[in-house]
């Protein structure tokens, strides 16, 4: 289980495909003190580490993963946001994220605030995922509060420490996202239609 709450930024350093499958070489600040089998969050997808040499860690995201996420999109160079599982005696300063992501959102739009930036967001209702107004949202693995909530878009407000120490600050109109939807929000949906 995860909080949403960013650790770290990580550096694609390579990526190597292996028939459906897709490895990724990460450096961080962190990679060292990974071990293997150890889940950890990239871009809020919970990936198991393979292989750790120094700064370095490697990850695999199968085919399933690659559909329904923005890693099929990563490239050598790009930054990806890193949280480790939380530890059951710390604070938990986010909201329950699984690492799970629902689908994906396209950045709509973008406007700065005189010091903190507004974020439109646009998915397809389709799949049945729902927001509601000063709900959580996972947003590439950051736990944020969404508003202005609609059937197929939300905003969200990133202060500039969220936005300095993330990878949000290199989103552009027009890049995709990945979602995690308020997992209790789920239940209650699902419990609704039943």
């Amino acid at each position: 289980m995860f909080t949403g709450i960013i650790e770290e930024l990580g550096k694609i350093k390579g990526i190597q495909t292996e028939g459906t499958n897709r490895h990724f070489e990460i450096e961080s600040a962190i990679s060292s003190e990974l071990k293997i089998d150890q889940s950890i969050a990239h871009d809020g997808v919970c990936l198991t580490v393979t292989k750790v040499n120094k700064d370095i860690h490697w990850v695999t995201a199968i085919d399933e993963t690659l559909q329904k996420s923005t890693l099929g999109n990563l490239t050598q160079g790009s930054e990806v946001n890193l949280e480790r599982c939380m530890l059951n005696n710390g604070r938990f300063d986010g909201h329950i994220v699984q690492g799970h992501v629902d689908q994906v959102a396209t950045c709509a739009s973008i406007k700065e605030e005189e010091g903190s930036w507004l974020f439109d967001f646009e998915y397809d209702s389709e799949t049945g995922n729902v927001t509601v107004e000063k709900g959580s949202i996972t947003i590439n693995g950051i736990s944020l509060t969404c508003f202005n909530s609609k059937k197929d878009g939300f905003t969200v407000a990133i202060i500039p420490y969220t936005y300095e120490n993330t990878s949000i600050k290199n989103l552009k109109v027009g890049n995709q996202v990945n979602l995690e939807f308020d997992v209790v929000g789920k239940y209650v949906k699902r419990l609704m239609n039943l």
